[in-house]
């Protein structure tokens, strides 16, 4: 024992890290399976970089008999870091993703059995897309993504369409899903199983060498394990200690491949926390931590519950928090840190007041590094960053993602302001002749590009091609619009494309046809509105559109400097901040229109985690922002938000005066609650339960359902018979 002691004494002294009871017992647990479930601000890193040291150090294991794996390039580079800063005198253990060590045995396969591959993900050059010979197919995934959606649907992959495939086809590979069952896989892509099984084909016999994505590394890396038992041999006596990070984000062919590194030794330290797994869209298996014990049955669980990041307010509140989600293990996060500023929540009248709020309250911040604005969907940043940039206020972009100004919906508006300086482009007119009401046909404008007399379009089609009756009059009122947008201040403009001219009719035809969000596709016009606001030329507003663009490239190169950090909450995971500001908080957002509608718990589970860990990136300030109006349309406060509302300041009993009436109308037996009854809640008024399950009931509350957990409400009294 007093070498035990020696260990964690010395490194005291050296390196001034002092560990806790809990953090102490995960270091010095070395043989067979062990569960580290850390909360967040734990001191998990630092624990597992001095349990590695431990076992060099102490127990004399040669660093190469270590592997260490974790979810992500970044948290690799980080444990390698501060291992380097803790021993430096030490050789490093092997840190890695798991991708990459998957490809290794890929690789090794590959070699033995004499396999040419090629490796078809990564970054592709767009300049070299552009020139390359349209008979040669590009051998990459996206390219070949996009030729396959062509071919079988008919029209070109959006950016968006090629995020949801892309993601649908990782769900199916991490899942690990027989293609007999792909068809019971929700897709947003039209034909998505047709093109998935399409690629596969074309992966095996499209080309002279087998053609692998970063998903084929994973799926081949364990059926390589499974079926050569000569190479997993050889591969697991190469390790005596196996150990993984943020495990909460693995999937199932991830574990399988663990699981089989492991069988001989059992050796094997699983870091996560349950409450932080936000990404089940891409085939991540939180339910693999609950079940844990059923894989290893003597494996040890510790709590690493001491939150050392964040101000006792915010602890114990989240902590609260996240109690509302069953499927976990029963944790108590709690911190010695003091209490500072309570938690703020902010309810604006509009959503137009949000960016110049947030202006107006980090210009008051000297050290712009400690503020993060977090939001669920990148779609909410780039009215941040025109905001901000006028303000003069820098920031970086965890996610820099410049999709939004090559948008198609963005080149559509920018089309139709070019029409309104000259109608006597066809070209101009083909990219946006079925989205507006002229009801010009592909047929009718192929025969409109044949005709070259530098004439307007409108004049020529209504001159020089056949068209029906009904098509005469509208085509006359759009040439007449198109005249009058001529000079017009950019914001009134694109109000006149979205009414005057039908495009938003238009948007909400393709949404029907293709099955694109329409919420999604109307944000983006909001969006060029909020950033026309005081322009005076369409000029303008098109070198604004490029500023921008250029703004948001320049962004993700600032991370070190004095700047506020943008961030999705998922890319925000790992991250602390002193200030944090949580931004569109409303129902529809956070949760999610999928969320609320989701029949599955699992869902709405999710999304509580999602908010849980936005909220514990914060040290000392949180600020949750929400409002009640958008678009000219009323929105509700996230649910989330109101349960934060509710533990801050619970509703007082027996104050008011029919307080008595309503303990005695309250439902407190699940008897009550009969799908098809109106209650009553304090806090949401009248309302028709819609559905009930295990754990949770489905109320109809106006134009919403809300998601209630049935116990609270019952202990609580919070539903009332009517």
């Amino acid at each position: 024992m007093k070498g035990k002691e020696d260990f964690f004494t010395r490194k005291r002294r050296e390196i001034g890290v002092a560990l806790n009871e809990v953090q102490r017992k995960a270091v010095l647990q070395t043989n067979g399976a062990l569960l580290l479930l850390a909360s967040p601000g734990s001191g998990k890193t630092t624990t597992i970089i001095m349990r590695i040291g431990y076992l060099i150090e102490e127990k004399k294991i040669d660093p190469s008999r270590i592997k260490a794996v974790t979810f992500s390039r970044a948290s690799a580079h980080d444990m390698k870091e501060r291992f380097k800063r803790f021993f430096p005198h030490l050789q490093p253990v092997h840190f890695s993703t798991i991708h990459s060590f998957a490809y290794e045995v890929m690789r090794e396969h590959f070699r033995k059995t004499r396999t040419a591959f090629q490796i078809i993900e990564g970054d592709l050059d767009l300049e070299e897309q552009e020139t390359m010979d349209a008979k040669h197919l590009p051998l990459h995934k996206k390219m070949i993504l996009r030729n396959l959606f062509k071919s079988i649907v008919g029209d070109n992959i959006t950016d968006d369409q090629m995020d949801d495939l892309t993601t649908y086809i990782s769900f199916i590979k991490n899942k690990m899903i027989p293609p007999e069952k792909w068809s019971l896989v929700r897709a947003a892509v039209p034909e998505a199983e047709r093109i998935l099984h399409e690629y596969e084909a074309f992966k095996r016999s499209g080309h002279s060498k087998l053609l692998v994505d970063y998903d084929d590394m994973l799926t081949i890396g364990e059926q390589v394990l499974e079926r050569d038992t000569e190479l997993l041999q050889r591969v697991q006596e190469r390790y005596d200690y196996i150990l993984t990070d943020e495990s909460q984000d693995t999937s199932a062919v991830q574990h399988a491949i663990i699981e089989k590194l492991v069988r001989k030794h059992g050796n094997l330290c699983v870091v996560a926390d349950d409450d932080q797994s936000i990404y089940s869209w891409r085939g991540a298996e939180p339910a693999y931590l609950l079940d844990f014990k059923q894989v290893y049955p003597h494996a040890i669980t510790l709590f690493m519950e001491q939150n050392y990041r964040s101000s006792k307010d915010i602890v114990t509140i989240t902590n609260q928090f996240i109690k509302r989600n069953k499927n976990r293990y029963d944790k108590n996060m709690f911190t010695k840190n003091p209490s500072s500023k309570p938690m703020k929540i902010r309810s604006l009248s509009d959503y137009i007041y949000q960016t110049k709020y947030l202006v107006q309250q980090i210009q008051k911040v000297e050290q712009l590094s400690e503020v993060a604005v977090l939001y669920r969907n990148n779609s909410s940043s780039i009215a941040l960053i025109n905001e901000f940039d006028r303000a003069g206020i820098p920031f970086f972009m965890k996610d820099a993602d410049n999709r939004f100004f090559s948008h198609w919906v963005v080149e559509d508006i920018k089309n139709f302001m070019r029409m309104s300086f000259t109608d006597k482009r066809p070209d101009i007119l083909e990219k946006i002749h079925l989205k507006f009401n002229g009801y010009i046909s592909k047929q009718q404008m192929a025969v409109l590009k044949q005709i070259d007399n530098k004439e307007s379009v409108f004049d020529n089609l209504l001159n020089h091609v056949q068209l029906q009756d009904y098509q005469v009059r509208p085509l006359v009122a759009s040439k007449e619009t198109f005249l009058q947008m001529r000079g017009m201040p950019p914001l009134h403009a694109i109000r006149v494309i979205r009414d005057r001219l039908g495009y938003e009719k238009a948007l909400e035809k393709i949404c029907e046809r293709l099955g694109f969000r329409k919420e999604y596709l109307m944000g983006i016009l909001n969006t060029l509105e909020e950033i026309a606001v005081g322009l005076e030329t369409m000029e303008e507003f098109a070198s604004r559109l490029k500023h921008l663009e250029l703004v948001l490239k320049n962004a993700k190169f600032r991370k070190d400097q004095n700047v506020v950090t943008f961030s999705t909450f998922h890319s925000a995971k790992g991250l602390e901040f002193e200030r944090v500001y949580m931004i569109d908080l409303v129902d529809g957002i956070i949760p999610s229109s999928d969320d609320l509608k989701a029949s599955s718990v699992a869902m709405m589970e999710e999304a509580v985690r999602l908010f849980y860990v936005g909220m514990t990136r914060a040290k000392k300030h949180l600020e949750l922002i929400t409002y009640r109006k958008r678009d000219g349309e009323e929105v509700k406060e996230s649910q989330f938000v109101t349960a934060i509302r509710n533990i801050m300041n619970p509703p007082k009993k027996d104050v008011a005066q029919n307080s008595g009436a309503a303990e005695k109308n309250a439902i407190r037996d699940r008897a009550g609650l009969v799908v098809g009854k109106t209650i009553r809640h304090g806090a949401f008024g009248s309302g028709s339960i819609r559905r009930i399950d295990k754990d949770y009931i489905h109320i109809q509350f106006g134009s919403s359902v809300k998601v209630l957990w049935i116990t609270t409400c019952l202990e609580k009294g919070l539903l009332e018979r009517v």
